[in-house]
C-alpha cells in the first residue's frame, strides 16, 4: 500500500484523448518525411520504438492537429494486443501525431510529473489493473478515455515525483545509451563486412595501385576509392591478405583465388526440437530453449536469455540440441529470416536452424553471412501457406567464399566490437533487473528517496 494521496488522473492532467488516422489511411502514409505518425506498434513499456514508424505530409497533419504530440507528453496503446503499453516520444521524433490506437495523457507539471506518470503506468501494478479493465469488454480489448480519467495514482509532492523519475530514469538513460552504443557497434562491424565481402573495397584498391583493370560493374566505386583509400587505408599486413585483380564467375566478377560455393557448404546446419510440453519435468529447468520470440534487435546481435528454459532431460528426450556461443541461428518458419547469435549455449526448436561455421571459427563471418543472405532464403523459401526455409534452400543459395586467412583477419577485426555488443547486453539485464525491483518500492514509497 502506497503511504500517499491517491489522486484521479483527470485531476491532474489537461489533456487525455486519443489521437487519429487521416484520411486515406495507411494509403496516405509516407516512408519518409518531417512529421511522424506514431502507432501502438511504436509504444512499448521499455521504451519508444522508431521501428516502422511512418510518417504523413503537412497537409493531412493540419487535419490532426487536435492531437498532436508535444514533448514529454506520456502515450498509452488502447486497444488490442498492444492495450496498457505505455512510453514517452523523444524530442527528435516530433513534429508527431498519434492514430486512434494510441492516447496522449498531459499531465499538469505543476502537478504531477510526465516521466513519474509514466512509470506509475509502466508499473506491475498498474499493468494489471490497466490489462483488467482492457480485458473485461465484450468484444475486444480496449481502455476508454472514461476509465483513463478514472485511474486513480498514488501523488507525492512535485519533489519527490522528480526524484522518483530521476532514480528510475538515470537506468533507463543507461540502458538507451547502451543499446545505441550497440547499434554503432553492430554498424561496424557489418559495415567492415559489407566492404571486404561485398563491394571488395581492398582488391579494388589493390587493383589501383597495381594498375590493373577495374571490371565495368565497379568502375564507378573504384573512382570513388581513389579519393577514399588515402584517408582510411588498411594496416599493410591485412590489405596484403586481398589479391590485386578480379575473375570472372556466374556471380559476376569475384577477387583472383576466390570461389563461388552453396550456402549450404558454408554452414553447417543443425535442426531444432521441442521436448514434450506436456512432460514438466523436462521444462523450468536452466538449459536456454530459443524460439522465435526471444529474437533480439539487429542491432544488439546476441541472444543471452531465452523466456522459456528445459531441463537436461527435456534436452535428451527431445530432438532440440544444444548449440555452442557464437552460432548463428535463424527461423525457418512462420517469421522466416530473424537472425540470432547464441550468447550463450542454448538449445533451439524446431521452427529455426542453428548454424556453425564451415571451418568452425568463423562465427562473426557466419553471422552476417546468413543476414546477407536472408532475403535470397526468403525469396526461395517453400510452402503454399507458410513460406518455410528448409535445408534444400541453402543448396540454392550461391555465395562468394573468401580465403581463410582474410576470414581470421575479419575476426580479429570485428570481434572487439562483437564481444562489447554482448557486454552491453549483460549490463542492460543487470540494470532493467535493478529497475524493475527498485520501480514498486520507489513508488508506494517503501523506499525513501
Amino acid at each position: 500500500m502506497t503511504k500517499w494521496k491517491e489522486v484521479k488522473l483527470a485531476d491532474v492532467c489537461i489533456k487525455i484523448g486519443s489521437g487519429a488516422t487521416p484520411r486515406g489511411g495507411n494509403s496516405v502514409y509516407l516512408d519518409s518525411g518531417e512529421i511522424s505518425l506514431i502507432r501502438s506498434q511504436n509504444v512499448y513499456n521499455s521504451g519508444f520504438s522508431p521501428s516502422g514508424i511512418a510518417y504523413i505530409s503537412s497537409e493531412h497533419a493540419k487535419q490532426l492537429e487536435n492531437v498532436a504530440v508535444e514533448s514529454e507528453d506520456v502515450l498509452l496503446n488502447i486497444t488490442g494486443d498492444s492495450v496498457a503499453r505505455c512510453c514517452q516520444v523523444p524530442d527528435e521524433i516530433l513534429p508527431a501525431r498519434v492514430n486512434q490506437h494510441v492516447s496522449i495523457i498531459r499531465p499538469d507539471k505543476l502537478k504531477l510529473w510526465p516521466r513519474y506518470l509514466r512509470y506509475i503506468l509502466v508499473s506491475p501494478k498498474m499493468q494489471d489493473y490497466m490489462l483488467g479493465l482492457a480485458h473485461a469488454g465484450a468484444t475486444r480489448k480496449a481502455l476508454t478515455k472514461g476509465m483513463i480519467e478514472s485511474f486513480q495514482i498514488p501523488c507525492p509532492n512535485l519533489n519527490t515525483q522528480k526524484r522518483i523519475a530521476e532514480i528510475l530514469g538515470s537506468l533507463d538513460d543507461k540502458i538507451e545509451l547502451n543499446r545505441k552504443q550497440n547499434e554503432t557497434l553492430e554498424a561496424m562491424a557489418r559495415a567492415v563486412f559489407q566492404s571486404w565481402f561485398v563491394d571488395f573495397d581492398p582488391v579494388i584498391d589493390n587493383a589501383l595501385a597495381a594498375g590493373r583493370p577495374i571490371p565495368d560493374e565497379m568502375a564507378e566505386r573504384a573512382a570513388r576509392r581513389k579519393h577514399y583509400k588515402t584517408k582510411h587505408p588498411l594496416p599493410q599486413a591485412i590489405q596484403s591478405l586481398f589479391p590485386d585483380r578480379f575473375d570472372p564467375s556466374p556471380l559476376g566478377p569475384i577477387p583472383k583465388g576466390w570461389t563461388t560455393l552453396a550456402l549450404s557448404n558454408m554452414v553447417k546446419i543443425i535442426g531444432g526440437g521441442t521436448p514434450k510440453t506436456s512432460v514438466h519435468k523436462y521444462w523450468g529447468g536452466d538449459i536456454p530453449w530459443f524460439s522465435v520470440i526471444d529474437a533480439p534487435s539487429d542491432s544488439d546481435v546476441f541472444v543471452i536469455d531465452t523466456e522459456k528454459k528445459i531441463t537436461q532431460e527435456g534436452l535428451q528426450n527431445s530432438s532440440t540440441r544444444l548449440l555452442p556461443e557464437g552460432a548463428t541461428i535463424i527461423s525457418a518458419r512462420g517469421t522466416v529470416g530473424k537472425c540470432a547469435m547464441a550468447g550463450k549455449t542454448m538449445a533451439f526448436n524446431q521452427s529455426c536452424y542453428g548454424l556453425l561455421p564451415g571451418d568452425e571459427k568463423s562465427y562473426y563471418y557466419a553471422y552476417f553471412l546468413v543476414r546477407l543472405s536472408v532475403n535470397d532464403l526468403q525469396r526461395s523459401g517453400h510452402g503454399s501457406v507458410f513460406n518455410t526455409i528448409t535445408r534444400n534452400t541453402f543448396e540454392g543459395i550461391n555465395i562468394i567464399a573468401p580465403c581463410d586467412k582474410t576470414l581470421t583477419s575479419f575476426e580479429n577485426m570485428v570481434s572487439a566490437h562483437m564481444e562489447k555488443i554482448k557486454t552491453n547486453l549483460h549490463e542492460i539485464s543487470n540494470l532493467t533487473q535493478l529497475r524493475d525491483s527498485l520501480l514498486p518500492k520507489l513508488l508506494t514509497g517503501e523506499i525513501e528517496v
